[in-house]
């Protein structure tokens, strides 16, 4: 008797590795491995931010810190100066409290005022010492003081001109 040729069996007998099935499976098996062993992208290391450097202003070279074009936003309050560029919505231009950008923001803290007049008209005058101020006026004072302190880096002092070399 002859033997029978193991090529001539029928197909649906024979087990096969190539199905459709197991070819799905084995192509979602190499993705799963290559997406768990792929070598990580570099971590992206942010530049260092600007150094601060502590100045003395004078109301006239505060003026400019007003937010406008890509300049920072600093304003003073008692006599120290705060970059409240992290704030620009709020003080900076457009803002409500837009017209302290670049100013001594002290007296219309104090009297909860945002009008004009409550700002140094003479910029080359004295710094104003807030003599006048009543023991409430000054104790919003401080209330907006400590705020700043908690949010924003003191960037320098104000002095009057001519006190900038002291």
């Amino acid at each position: 008797m002859a033997e029978a040729d193991p090529t001539l069996a029928s197909p649906a007998l024979t087990p096969t590795l190539l199905t459709p099935t197991n070819i799905l499976l084995l192509l979602l098996l190499f993705v799963t491995l290559w997406l768990r062993l792929r070598p990580a992208a570099p971590a992206h290391i942010p530049l260092p931010a600007t150094p601060t450097v502590f100045k003395t202003f004078t109301p006239e070279t505060l003026l400019p810190y007003d937010g406008t074009g890509s300049q920072p936003v600093y304003l003073a309050v008692r006599g120290r100066v705060f970059d409240v560029s992290g704030g620009r919505t709020f003080y900076g231009p457009g803002g409500p409290y837009s017209n302290f950008a670049g100013r001594d923001a002290s007296r219309g803290l104090a009297k909860g005022s945002f009008d004009e007049d409550m700002l140094t008209k003479d910029l080359k005058g004295p710094v104003d010492t807030l003599a006048d101020l009543d023991g409430e006026e000054l104790e919003a004072l401080r209330g907006w003081e400590e705020k700043f302190e908690e949010k924003y880096l003191v960037v320098g002092k104000l002095v009057a001109v001519g006190e900038e070399k002291a």
